[in-house]
């Protein structure tokens, strides 16, 4: 999937500061924390399977989609909704 950003010329020169391929290091950093983010979602479906005796689905892929399914997890999206407009 791919996504665009905007930078502003300062930003974009800030970075330049920092590295020498300003689009390597933003790739690098939104696919580092989306591999925490599923390390994290695979330990808390497993978990869960575990104490509810439930088959754990094969594959990374398919435990994320999991974990949704059986809603170990939710999107941020979904929390904050919930948190906004508890009804």
């Amino acid at each position: 999937m791919d996504y665009t950003i905007t930078l502003t010329d300062t930003e974009k020169k800030s970075m330049e500061y920092l590295t020498a391929d300003v689009d390597e290091w933003i790739t690098n950093a939104a696919t580092n924390r989306a591999r925490i983010a599923k390390e994290e979602i695979l330990a808390l479906n497993t978990a869960h399977c575990n104490a509810n005796s439930i088959a754990i689905a094969v594959g990374e892929d398919a435990q994320v989609t999991q974990a949704y399914t059986l809603g170990v997890v939710k999107t941020a999206a979904q929390v904050e909704s919930e948190r906004t407009d508890p009804s």
